[in-house]
């Protein structure tokens, strides 16, 4: 067994024996940017892809069985053009609306001020501290100047970084087995991680969060170009010390965590396979100027970047990833049948720009429908990480379970999730609501008012050992994935929703029959209706 089944362990076990260093109180003062700052480097505004027609969310949240083809749009099969990309961007990672609403979350005191303002982006950020860098590596195919180009969030715009087609280079640190897309393109979406974004907050446990973090994005992409028929899938396994000497980063303060081969229209596509590049590789050499005067290192996190990072280029055989699969839902026992899934007709693009966490919100004389719930169990259990482990997406990995407290006809317990059926099985009856309380950490939540807490599980281990420590990244960015995929069908049907990573981990555990088992749960999300009449800011009308 390798480091990062000590570290999954520990994760598991953090709410009864903490992480190390374990009296670590952030800087807040001295916390990093929400983003890189290249003050030398021009940036070049993208369009914002407000005139674009929008598509039906529910096409990317449940492809099989989405409502009607929206008229405004037809599927585009023939690629990425540069205001799609832009869309893409701006409705997954970039600043769309200004949060200052009466809630319960510990910063509300701070958010009146511009400088502590929230700005809200359609992808959940693990913390909202939102730590991973988009890089777009562009070829001639493209639209700008051939080169890397960082998307700065805030000013939606690209900065270049490096000059010059390096696509044949990555194409080469992906390796000869990529999948086929993957080495037929030269378009590709750089995904990196900058460490200190996010450990000046949460330290060791961080990487386990910033993973999250990855999942979350990637399944933002997978819904919005899913509703417009157009593929994205994230590569994990590569030469990162390649991509990363590419990006000009120590590995040790920023690694890139996945590539995301775009297929672009009109594109002259290579052939498929890879071919030696003469020549060191370039090197970007402008660098981001830190916002905190003091950076600290954490060995865990270093540790566990080493781990991951010591066979990055091991793509895993075909089929590898099998026997890590969630098991399935055992026959027989209590059941209590849902009704068929299925959304209104949002649009993809309004439907992320209403995603939010519902603090404190929750009211529980509004209980949930079971049509409402049917909708969002069927859409997470739907979700998996599909990448170079999985290219088909075939492997059901993540399992969901149900504590149904306000639910419309069905009685107050925990159940498991069939999704085979598309119905609850009951694990064990009666009020679950003083169990959740006690075993969450925060005070931002009363669980017990939210109509239903879903928990996904994971088989962490058992990735692990299937392909190695780097699958914690597929393993937790899976978990990430189900929580982006709860939010956009919360916001979807017009349900409050939050994820929270604060929590007892062996209580649950141990509530849901699972010790001796390898299902880890990662996650508690609670869905419910909200109170009526919210105290919100109108950034719109401002």
């Amino acid at each position: 067994m390798g480091y990062a089944h000590e570290y999954a362990d520990a994760v598991l076990h953090r709410g009864r024996v903490p992480m190390e260093p374990a009296d670590f109180v952030p800087n807040w003062p001295d916390g990093p940017r929400k983003g890189k700052f290249y003050p030398a480097v021009e940036p070049c505004v993208l369009p914002d892809g407000d005139g674009l027609p929008d598509a039906p969310v529910a096409r990317g949240l449940l492809p099989a069985c989405a409502s009607a083809p929206h008229p405004a749009v037809a599927p585009d099969p023939a690629g990425f053009t540069l205001p799609l990309l832009s869309a893409m961007l701006k409705d997954s990672y970039g600043l769309t609306g200004r949060r200052l609403g009466i809630q319960a979350n510990s910063d509300l005191s701070g958010l009146p001020f511009y400088t502590h303002a929230n700005w809200s982006r359609g992808t959940a950020g693990g913390g909202g501290l939102y730590p991973v860098s988009i890089y777009w590596a562009c070829g001639p195919s493209g639209p700008l100047t051939p080169g890397i180009h960082y998307y700065d969030v805030h000013r939606h715009a690209v900065q270049r970084l490096l000059t010059g087609d390096v696509s044949a280079r990555i194409r080469e640190a992906l390796g000869p087995d990529a999948p086929a897309d993957a080495l037929e393109t030269d378009q590709y979406l750089i995904l990196g991680v900058k460490y200190w974004q996010n450990t000046f907050k949460y330290n060791s446990f961080s990487y386990h969060v910033v993973s999250t973090d990855l999942g979350t994005l990637v399944q933002t992409w997978r819904i919005w170009a899913g509703a417009r028929g157009l593929r994205t899938a994230p590569v994990l396994w590569f030469d990162e010390p390649r991509l990363n000497g590419l990006l000009g980063t120590a590995g040790e303060e920023e690694a890139v965590f996945a590539v995301v081969p775009l297929r672009w229209a009109g594109e002259r596509r290579p052939s498929a396979g890879t071919v030696t590049v003469p020549g060191p590789d370039p090197a970007v050499r402008h660098r981001d100027v830190e916002r905190s005067r003091t950076v600290l290192d954490f060995p865990t996190v270093r540790a566990m970047h080493t781990a991951t990072t010591a066979h990055a280029a091991g793509r895993p055989a075909p089929g590898a990833l099998a026997p890590a699969a969630a098991l399935p839902v055992p026959a027989g026992g209590t059941r209590v049948a849902l009704p068929a899934a299925a959304f209104p007709d949002a649009p993809v693009r309004r439907t992320l720009r209403e995603r939010r966490s519902s603090f404190g919100r929750f009211d529980a004389a509004r209980p949930l429908t079971p049509a409402q719930l049917s909708a969002v169990l069927a859409a997470c259990a739907a979700t998996s990480l599909e990448s170079d482990a999985d290219p088909e997406g075939a492997v059901r990995q993540a399992r969901l379970y149900a504590f149904v407290s306000h639910v419309e006809g069905i009685e107050p317990g925990a159940y498991a999730y069939d999704p085979d059926t598309g119905e609850l099985r009951l694990v064990e009856a009666g009020h679950q609501g003083a169990f959740l309380q006690e075993n969450y950490f925060l005070a931002n939540y009363n669980l017990e008012q939210a109509g239903a807490v879903l928990v996904p599980t994971v088989r962490t281990t058992a990735v692990l050992d299937a392909v190695g420590d780097r699958g914690y990244r597929l393993a937790v960015g899976t978990a990430g994935a189900v929580a982006q995929t709860f939010y956009v069908a919360a916001a979807a049907l017009g349900v409050g929703a939050g994820v929270a990573l604060g929590f007892d981990n062996i209580s649950f555990i141990e509530k849901l029959g699972l010790a001796g088992g390898d299902e880890a749960p990662l996650l508690i999300m609670p869905l419910g209706n909200e109170r009526p009449r919210p105290a919100d800011f109108r950034h719109e009308i401002a």
